[in-house]
């Protein structure tokens, strides 16, 4: 009986070692856990003092039962539909959300914020929330996964995406739209955006001192195309060299910092949002949109919604559509799975 027992347990043991390689093989991850802006805000500014709401009519047309939650788009957003394509669950909740079941907290929550990035002023300046805003609810949220996953907890902020945007704010408003970069003494085009690097990587290190190890880093869309920005129904072409410019040292950044001391034991992708999105815009049909240049909703060209959303590459003025994030995000989940798996 006891050499029976003993062949049990080893074959048991040889399934568990099978079951979590072919896991780690498929680049499978247990959560998703996302910072930064509108992008991949999920909710988290129903509950601010601001007028960057996405929880009112017409947000939210295509979502469940046709409600407005808090995302700015007609649908899900970027982080949602990254979190389906990587095998974790369909939709991420916002971590200021009144309850949060504990199925949703072990496999991640939406900490981002409309209106937010890096540079000091932006967040002030838009009244949400801020990096230091966002790593606080991160630790909040920390503590209560270790109440309802004690054993599993460290495994799963370890092993979780931290997907990362910033930059599309603090270029759009407070560079473009503020005189704050000029009054700092952040003169020229290349010291914002080196600027801006650098803040980002700060609030990495803030998250990577908590405990994250893969970070999925995405690059600014391109906001020289955005329906706000084009002057006469063309690309704002300054607008995009700037981004460039900031996802160029954001690239590189991306292919250092695992090397240096302090983030050591780390692995980082870049999730190349301009150029994916680019392609979208230039290639519309073939996508099967048929508006790249307007957005559906909210502005003097659409004050009546549009009857389609799926129809058009962007929603609103600046955010794209569901449609669209799913289009650009069947290349971006494959970079993100190979680059931490």
């Amino acid at each position: 009986m006891l050499n029976v027992s003993r062949k049990k347990i080893l074959v048991l043991a040889f399934i568990s070692i099978y079951f979590l390689s072919t896991v780690a093989a498929n680049g499978s991850f247990p959560a998703l856990l996302a910072f930064g802006d509108s992008i991949l805000d999920t909710g988290n500014n129903n509950f601010l003092l601001t007028f960057m709401k996405g929880n009112i009519w017409p947000y939210g047309r295509s979502y469940t039962m046709k409600l407005p939650t808090g995302r700015f788009g007609n649908g899900r957003v970027f982080s949602d539909v990254i979190a389906e394509g990587l095998g974790i669950k369909k939709t991420l909740p916002a971590a200021r959300k009144v309850f949060i079941a504990p199925s949703d907290l072990k496999t991640g929550v939406c900490f981002a914020s409309g209106g937010a990035g890096v540079d000091p002023v932006t967040s002030r300046l838009m009244r949400v929330l801020k990096p230091g805003d966002q790593i606080s609810d991160y630790k909040k949220y920390i503590m209560k996964l270790k109440v309802v996953a004690p054993t599993q907890a460290s495994s799963i902020i370890a092993n979780a995406v931290y997907l990362v945007s910033q930059g599309n704010n603090d270029i759009g408003i407070s560079f473009f739209m503020t005189r704050s970069a000029l009054m700092r003494g952040i003169v020229t085009r290349g010291m914002y955006t080196t600027k801006l690097t650098g803040w980002n990587k700060q609030f990495m290190k803030q998250i990577y001192d908590q405990g994250a190890r893969k970070f999925a880093v995405m690059g600014v869309i391109p906001l020289g195309c955005l329906p706000m920005t084009r002057i006469v129904g063309r690309c704002n072409l300054f607008a995009n060299i700037l981004a460039e410019d900031y996802n160029g040292k954001l690239r590189n950044g991306v292919k250092t910092w695992p090397n240096e001391a302090g983030f050591r034991g780390s692995k980082f992708v870049y999730v190349d949002m301009f150029n994916t999105l680019m392609d979208v815009i230039k290639n519309y049909r073939k996508y099967g949109f048929s508006n790249a240049n307007n957005g559906c909703c909210c502005m003097p060209t659409a004050i009546i919604p549009c009857p389609n959303p799926h129809n058009h590459v962007f929603y609103d003025f600046v955010h794209p559509s569901e449609k669209a994030y799913k289009t650009i995000s069947k290349r971006l989940v494959q970079d993100i799975k190979k680059g931490l798996a």
